[in-house]
């Protein structure tokens, strides 16, 4: 990406170094009530949205390959045991 920053992510804290439109001052602003999510959350897209869905089920699928591989290696081992 070559954005500089995002609102939760700003490029730097420092005042004097951010870009003098992305702050304007207080007064310019006419203060606007948000009836959904707080401002700083506003530009969320679907795909954000959609990334902890994705990372769970990544991480159920792994925990099911794993389980398949520790039965494996438990069924092994039974066999090698036996005979």
């Amino acid at each position: 990406m070559s954005t500089p920053g995002t609102i939760d992510r700003p490029a730097t804290h420092e005042p004097m170094k951010q870009v003098p439109t992305m702050t304007p001052p207080v007064s310019d602003t006419p203060t606007r009530h948000h009836s959904g999510a707080p401002e700083s959350r506003q530009n969320r897209t679907r795909e954000m949205q959609l990334i902890p869905e994705a990372l769970a089920r990544a991480h159920m699928r792994l925990h099911r390959s794993a389980g398949r591989a520790s039965l494996r290696a438990r069924r092994a081992l039974a066999t090698a045991v036996m005979s």
